[in-house]
């Protein structure tokens, strides 16, 4: 039997939506796409961002940086953050209106201290897994779909890293949205247009 494709849903958050610590514009908008794309798909995978209070990527965490300066940590480059989506707060919670009871799995990420982590697959240091890829191959999954928040950042870098681990990947246009940082959602979309990963609307499926 052939392998289903997945939808991996990503860090669809009150942190990241209208009144959360780091908003996305229109974040929220996003949710009831995500729900009628779910319900088309007999597996689903949620990530969400799970943060300890003072994390490396948070600005409060540096004396005298704003949130959106960027720094280098001992493994790289480093957009700086307003403090968002702390362990067991409101903030880290699930948007509320997000319905997908039958997703199987929620992988947390960027809970080490201190390193972030935007991708579903790799943190960002570029050498510790989240596990993800191997639960995907156990199963013998080829193809997968992505939405979620933010397009240009971890939405963007799962499907770069589920592309170098071997997947098909599509990214949902409509259901995304983006922070677009200084031009960073273009960039975004040519480094995933470059990496072979499609971009399609969710009435496509």
């Amino acid at each position: 039997m052939k392998p289903t494709p997945v939808l991996l849903v990503i860090d669809v958050q009150n942190g990241f939506c209208t009144g959360g610590g780091l908003p996305v514009p229109d974040g929220e908008a996003v949710v009831p796409v995500i729900n009628r794309l779910a319900a088309k798909f007999s597996q689903v995978v949620l990530t969400q961002d799970w943060h300890p209070p003072g994390h490396a990527s948070f600005a409060s965490a540096h004396p005298g940086r704003q949130p959106f300066e960027t720094i280098t940590l001992p493994y790289g480059p480093q957009v700086l953050w307003p403090d968002h989506c702390i362990q067991g707060t409101r903030d880290a919670a699930l948007h509320p209106d997000l319905h997908i009871a039958h997703a199987q799995v929620l992988i947390r990420k960027g809970w080490r201290a201190g390193i972030d982590s935007y991708s579903a697959f790799m943190e960002a240091d570029r050498s510790t897994p989240t596990g993800l890829t191997g639960y995907l191959r156990e199963l013998e999954v080829r193809e997968l779909v992505l939405c979620g928040l933010a397009t240009d950042f971890c939405v963007a870098w799962s499907a770069l890293d589920a592309r170098a681990a071997g997947f098909e990947v599509t990214v949902v246009e409509d259901a995304c949205r983006a922070i677009d940082l200084n031009g960073s959602l273009d960039q975004a979309w040519a480094q995933m247009r470059a990496a072979g990963v499609r971009r399609a609307m969710s009435i496509a499926f």
